[in-house]
């Protein structure tokens, strides 16, 4: 039997036992998991090191590297992420509905675990606690296949947290790493009916595509964010900068960074070339249109293949439009549903945007960043989804559970 098939297969069967546990003791195990990680934090931190060491050597770009980095402070942060998945309410177990009908049967609706989740990620560590905890917390079983860019360091937490659920109530065979590094471990994950529930794919294009178009296992899509922000004629000048500043420079590395600011002609004219200033001194790489281009001489010229590129990485392009409407037909065609602002002093602009952009997540006067499941309350989150079939946008707790039907009767037969 493969490594993907066999821990598949002890996935499975510890959701079955996960049935059983109550809130309460899979608390208990999420606190272990996270106290275990800051105490072993030295040796996580060495795994890590011999990942960056192996991705500069590989000429990995160093926003990759930023994503992949561990130190202190961020395992803390990991930790604190499970701490505040134990503070949020259990969303399994609830009775959604319930009703009697006339013959006397009484119907609920209850909201239940998925069953065994599989998780394809890329070189992002966090993802793998961020993951095991929100699943865990939901009664689900979780199978995780990083990338092997992280395999040190998701073989080190992954090993840390198996020995805090050997102390408590949760099987640790509920938390499964695939470490073969092959592509074929992916390829037969997705075609793992009867063992795995739903994939969730987390990462760049390729990654994404592959899973969506080979897998016969459900697919709960993630997807790239190629998200904009549109300045109207009258934003404010201040608000503007600083929201769009934050977009792109904050965390370029992350899905819900800026990649195409959209500025109306009258405040391109007035204010973009101390915007682009701006931008450019804290290193940020300008492509733009060629009316941007006359406003901000020595800007870069952005190619038809920039407007639908996620750069992750300190680049932006910059489009002068003539209103909201060529702005709204811009996000239409290259936008990808994930995160889209629109910086105004106009509510009726703003509401038609609000109205009109069919994304995840949509904003008035906020930057796109806030797009996460700690910034919306959720805790930890295992993605952002931008379909619309069970789950769209941060995915937190109740998004990695469904639902059955409990019937109580007192001897009833259908005529």
């Amino acid at each position: 039997m493969s490594e993907v098939r066999e821990k598949a297969a002890l996935a499975k069967k510890a959701a079955q036992a996960m049935n059983r546990l109550t809130t309460e003791q899979k608390n208990e195990a999420l606190l272990m998991m996270a106290d275990a990680l800051v105490t072993n934090s030295a040796s996580i931190i060495e795994a890590n090191a011999r990942d960056l060491e192996r991705g500069r050597a590989g000429g990995t770009p160093a926003s990759m590297l930023d994503r992949l980095a561990l130190n202190d402070q961020r395992i803390e942060a990991i930790a604190q992420g499970l701490r505040e998945i134990v503070e949020l309410p259990d969303p399994t177990g609830r009775i959604i509905e319930e009703a009697t009908r006339p013959n006397g049967l009484v119907i609920r609706k209850l909201s239940v675990p998925i069953g065994v989740i599989g998780i394809v990620y890329e070189a992002r560590p966090n993802v793998t606690v961020d993951a095991a905890g929100l699943c865990l917390k939901t009664g689900n079983s979780v199978v995780l296949r990083g990338g092997s860019a992280a395999l040190e360091s998701n073989r080190r937490i992954i090993e840390v947290m198996h020995e805090a659920l050997s102390r408590s109530a949760l099987p640790p065979e509920a938390l499964q790493l695939i470490e073969s590094s092959d592509r074929s471990s992916v390829d037969e994950m997705l075609k793992l009916n009867g063992l795995l529930d739903v994939i969730i794919p987390r990462g760049g294009r390729s990654l994404i595509q592959n899973v969506v178009q080979n897998a016969t296992v459900p697919v709960i899509e993630t997807g790239e964010g190629v998200c904009h922000t549109y300045v109207d004629d009258v934003a404010d000048p201040a608000m503007a900068e600083a929201i769009a500043i934050n977009a792109k420079v904050q965390r370029p590395s992350v899905c819900n960074s800026m990649e195409t600011l959209l500025v109306h002609e009258r405040f391109a004219g007035a204010h973009l070339a101390a915007l682009a200033a701006r931008l450019q001194e804290l290193g940020v790489e300008l492509r733009g249109c060629p009316k941007s281009r006359m406003l901000v001489p020595g800007m870069g010229e952005a190619a038809e293949t920039d407007w639908g590129t996620e750069y992750n990485d300190l680049i932006l392009s910059v489009k002068v439009v003539s209103g909201l409407d060529e702005a709204l037909d811009h996000i239409r065609l290259y936008g990808t549903s994930h995160s889209e602002c629109i910086v105004t002093e106009n509510t009726e602009r703003a509401e038609r945007f609000l109205a009109e952009i069919d994304a995840a997540a949509v904003y008035h006067n906020a930057s796109t960043r806030f797009t996460d499941g700690f910034e919306f309350g959720y805790g930890a989150e295992i993605g952002i989804s931008t379909q619309k079939l069970h789950a769209r946008g941060p995915m937190g707790l109740p998004a990695l559970t469904s639902t059955k039907f409990i019937i109580h009767g007192n001897g009833q037969i259908r005529g």
